[in-house]
């Protein structure tokens, strides 16, 4: 018995490298804020290859956090802060998960790559939007009452 089988447009398919996509996007390959028309668009998920030099860090703690995220370490030794924990990914494949209201920040103890996924994919977490950012605090959070 014969099947048919379709094959998806062409045009629903995107090949790249993730170092160099992410140059163009602050890190970002997937997500809502691509293209509709593009395979990238994502209402769902974010990924993104961040590449950080040694001591780049967040300006901003993120707070009021609507999303779960999964920073896993491709390289180098990366240090998030969530309120009163401090992680350290330091072996390739480490990695830490937080779910939706964890305010976080980071910091790249040296030379960096690391994948994040998001899910949902939800607009206004850009430092500097309309997101509720504060001001790098100490590492165990971004107030003292947490």
């Amino acid at each position: 018995m014969n099947e048919v089988v379709e094959v998806a447009d062409v045009a629903d398919v995107y090949v790249g490298n993730a170092g160099k996509d992410a140059a163009l996007d602050r890190g970002w390959l997937l997500g809502h804020f691509k293209d509709a028309g593009d395979p990238r668009h994502s209402e769902a998920v974010e990924i993104k290859w961040g590449v950080h030099p040694r001591g780049d860090e967040r300006a901003q703690w993120v707070t009021g956090e609507e999303r779960t995220a999964l920073l896993v370490l491709i390289s180098g030794r990366f240090r998030v802060e969530l309120p009163g924990r401090s992680v350290t990914l330091s072996e390739q494949g480490d990695y830490v998960v937080w779910g939706r209201g964890v305010d976080h920040s980071w910091y790249a103890e040296e030379e960096s790559v690391v994948l994040t996924v998001r899910w949902p994919s939800v607009a206004g977490y850009r430092v500097g939007e309309s997101a509720e950012v504060s001001p790098a605090p100490s590492p165990r959070g971004p107030s003292a009452s947490r």
